[in-house]
C-alpha cells in the first residue's frame, strides 16, 4: 500500500466517524490522560456552559480557576478581535507593546521593587519550571537543596513534578530532577531545622494548597517562611498559579498577609481568562539577574495575542471593582453554607472565590457527580472536599443557588456512595433554562 493510499484510507475512516457521538470520537482520538470526559461542552456564556445535548450548567469551577471573566466576556473577545489581525505572534528576537505593557502592569500590581522583571510562559507548570531554574542559579554548588511543602502541587512537567509531593504523580516518572525535599506545611520548627545548614536554594509554596483540598497556609506560617528564608539567604518562591489574579480578593493571595513579599512568584490560570499564558515575576535586580541571555526561553510565551487578552482581563478586574466583589461574595457564600447547619458540612476553607467545602464523610466525588446531574460544575480535589473556583463575575444569586442546593446534593450522594442509584431532586438545579437557547 502506498503512503498516499494509507493517508486516504485514514482520512476516509475519520470522515466516516465524524457522525459518531463526540464522546466516542474523543475516546478514539485522544491519549486518555484525563480519563473519560464527564460531558462534551459546546458553548459558554457568562457563568454557564452548555453540553452537546443542549443542557445548561452553572460553572462553579471556571476551568479550575481559569475563566476569571466567565465565558464569552466582551472585553476578552474584543481584545482577541482587535489584536489578532494586527499582530498575533512574533519570535522572541523581537518585543511587542502588549508584552511590555503586560509586564509593567504585573510588576505594578505586585508592588515589585525597581529592577524586578517578568518572564512569560504558556502555563503554570512552565512558570514553575522557570522558577526551578531560578532556584538552581541562586543555589549553585553551595546550595543544592530545594524545599517544597507536603501536599503541594506545582505541575506535571518534570521540574514542576519534582516539586509536587503526591507520590502517585511522581513515581511513574522517576528519576526526577534531584535535590528536592518535602517538609510538613505549617510546622515552623521543621522549616527552621531544614534551613539550618544554610544550603537550601529556595522554598517553594502555594499560599493556598488548591489540589490538596483548598488548604490555606496559616498567615503566621507564611510570615515565618518569609523571615526564615530571608535570614538564611534562601529564595522564597510563591506559586500563585491558582490563587493569583484576584481569585482570593487581592491581586495575589500573599498580599493578604502583612509583611510577606516573595523573591519570585509564578502565575497562570486566571491571567489569560482562558487564553494560555503564564508568568514568573522576579522581585528585585539580584533575583532578576539570576537568569541571563540564553539560559531560558519560550516560543509562544508573552506573544502579543496572549498579552493583549491578559491586559483585558486585568483591566476588567480593576475597572469593574471585582476584587471587592470577590471578597464580599466569598465571605457571604461561606456564611450561607455554614448557616445551613448541616452536620455533614464541617467547614468552608479558603478565601475569596477559591473555597473548599469540608465534608464529614469521604463522599465528595459522589457529591460532585450529583451536582453535575443537578446542573452545577464543581470538583472533589480530595475525598472529603468540594472545591469551587467560579468566574469572578458570578452573582450572589448564582452562587447562592448552589449553597441552597447542597443539602439535596448531599442526600443524593449518600446512596451513591453506598453503591445505590441516586436520583437528584430537580429543584436543586440552578434557576436557568436547561436547553441551549442558540
Amino acid at each position: 500500500m502506498s503512503e498516499g493510499t494509507a493517508i486516504s484510507d485514514a482520512s476516509a475512516s475519520r470522515a466516516a466517524s465524524s457522525s459518531a457521538p463526540l464522546a466516542e470520537r474523543y475516546a478514539e482520538a485522544m491519549i486518555p490522560v484525563f480519563g473519560t470526559p464527564q460531558r462534551v461542552l459546546v458553548r459558554g456564556e457568562g457563568c454557564r456552559v452548555w453540553d452537546d445535548a443542549g443542557r445548561a450548567y452553572l460553572d462553579l469551577l471556571g476551568g479550575i480557576a481559569v475563566n476569571a471573566l466567565g465565558h464569552g466576556h466582551p472585553a476578552l473577545v474584543d481584545a482577541l478581535a482587535k489584536q489578532a489581525p494586527q499582530l498575533a505572534h512574533v519570535s522572541n528576537f523581537f518585543a511587542t507593546e502588549p508584552q511590555i505593557e503586560l509586564a509593567e502592569t504585573l510588576l505594578s500590581l505586585a508592588g515589585a521593587p525597581q529592577g524586578s522583571g517578568v518572564f512569560f510562559a504558556n502555563s503554570g507548570t512552565e512558570a514553575n519550571e522557570a522558577a526551578f531554574k531560578l532556584a538552581r542559579r541562586h543555589g549553585g554548588a553551595e546550595r543544592p537543596r530545594i524545599l517544597a511543602l507536603e501536599n503541594s502541587f506545582h505541575g506535571r512537567t518534570m521540574g514542576a513534578l519534582a516539586l509536587t509531593s503526591k507520590a502517585a504523580y511522581r513515581e511513574p516518572f522517576a528519576p526526577l530532577p534531584g535535590g528536592v525535599e518535602f517538609i510538613p506545611s505549617g510546622d515552623t520548627a521543621a522549616l527552621e531545622a531544614a534551613l539550618a545548614p544554610r544550603d537550601v536554594a529556595a522554598v517553594v509554596a502555594e499560599p493556598i494548597q488548591g489540589e490538596a483540598g483548598v488548604r490555606p497556609l496559616d498567615p503566621a506560617y507564611l510570615r515565618a517562611l518569609r523571615e526564615a528564608t530571608r535570614d538564611t539567604g534562601t529564595l522564597l518562591i510563591l506559586d500563585e498559579v491558582q490563587t493569583g489574579i484576584g481569585r482570593t480578593g487581592s491581586w495575589f493571595a500573599h498580599q493578604g498577609v502583612e509583611g510577606v513579599v516573595p523573591d519570585a512568584m509564578t502565575l497562570a490560570k486566571g491571567l489569560g481568562g482562558g487564553f494560555p499564558i503564564g508568568a514568573m515575576i522576579a522581585f528585585g535586580p539580584e533575583v532578576r539577574g539570576l537568569l541571563t541571555a540564553g539560559q531560558h526561553g519560550t516560543t509562544f510565551g508573552g506573544n502579543p495575542l496572549g498579552a493583549a487578552v491578559a491586559l483585558a482581563v486585568l483591566g476588567t478586574i480593576r475597572e469593574d471593582g471585582l476584587l471587592e466583589h470577590v471578597r464580599t461574595l466569598g465571605e457571604s457564600f461561606a456564611a450561607r453554607v455554614l448557616a445551613l447547619g448541616d452536620p455533614r458540612i464541617t467547614e468552608v476553607r479558603g478565601a475569596g472565590l477559591l473555597r473548599g467545602i469540608g465534608l464529614a464523610e469521604p463522599i465528595a466525588p459522589q457529591v460532585a457527580a450529583a451536582a453535575l446531574e443537578a446542573g452545577f460544575i464543581v470538583n472533589a480535589p480530595d475525598p472529603s472536599t468540594i472545591r469551587i473556583a467560579p468566574p469572578l463575575v458570578i452573582t450572589d444569586q448564582e452562587l447562592g443557588s448552589f449553597a441552597d442546593a447542597l443539602p439535596a446534593l448531599l442526600d443524593a450522594a449518600a446512596p451513591a456512595a453506598a453503591g445505590a442509584a441516586a436520583p437528584v431532586d430537580p429543584s436543586a438545579a440552578p434557576a436557568a433554562d436547561d436547553k441551549d437557547p442558540s
